[in-house]
């Protein structure tokens, strides 16, 4: 198994990338502490991987919040004694409007969850993670090529990628490994205001495989990372758009 008794911190664990990346390093072997503000969807994904004998804890955590990152990081070496992964995977997206439009309330919002949230993750988790430790950010192509109506998620899932080309610099050395992963359009709860929009039939595909990607997929790039198998990977963002920038 590829991460046989490691130990894997997932922010975000309530939600379907979330959970889908619990599931599939509980498969492999990791011990998670699933991490999420929402406690039901949490305890939720907790439960589906103690039902298939896996090793898991819930803590609830508002990624926002110091003091709360600081408690789960302490959690998590509290049950399992060390931290060989985290998966800084909680987020929310930007309600569509135009620059003039959005409030700083709004800006601010999504700032302190995608930006200051991955932040605080590597904060607390780093001193703790010793060689061979890796980590994961969650980013999105719209912090590669932009994406209009959304400018505060496109400017934070952007700096997200800086951020952990910078962590992966300064901690090299210590042979901690910083990589990011960029999905495209994933089946997931964040796109169910799309559905409802005439131009979903468009967006659902406009890729190369011409489909809608799944948390699943998402999830196998994430384990990849986190394995021993990504040994000479760091600083690098890993697109999951299913050929969505190629066109």
């Amino acid at each position: 198994m590829r991460l046989n008794g490691k130990t894997a911190i997932i922010t975000g664990g309530g939600g379907e990338i979330g959970r889908a990346t619990a599931l599939r390093f509980s498969e492999e072997g990791a011990q998670v502490v699933v991490a999420d503000i929402n406690e039901k969807d949490g305890v939720e994904t907790v439960e589906s991987l103690k039902k298939n004998n896996g090793h898991a804890v819930f803590i609830k955590a508002d990624m926002t919040q110091e003091k709360d990152v600081e408690h789960l990081v302490e959690q998590a070496l509290s049950h399992y004694g060390k931290i060989d992964i985290l998966y800084n995977n909680a987020g929310v997206n930007s309600d569509e409007k135009k620059i003039p439009d959005v409030t700083m309330e709004e800006w601010q919002k999504v700032i302190d969850i995608n930006l200051t949230g991955t932040f605080l993750g590597m904060k607390y988790a780093i001193p703790h993670m010793k060689p061979g430790s890796s980590i994961i950010n969650t980013a999105s192509i719209a912090g590669i090529k932009g994406q209009k109506l959304v400018s505060a998620y496109s400017a934070t899932k952007g700096s997200v990628i800086t951020l952990t080309k910078t962590a992966a610099t300064e901690f090299g050395r210590q042979n901690i490994r910083v990589n990011a992963v960029a999905p495209g359009v994933i089946d997931t709860k964040m796109v169910d205001g799309w559905r409802e929009m005439e131009k979903w039939p468009i967006l659902s595909t406009a890729n190369v495989l011409r489909r809608v990607g799944q948390p699943e997929e998402v999830a196998n790039t994430v384990l990849f990372l986190g394995s021993d198998e990504a040994s000479f990977i760091t600083g690098e963002t890993i697109v999951i758009d299913g050929g969505t920038l190629n066109i």
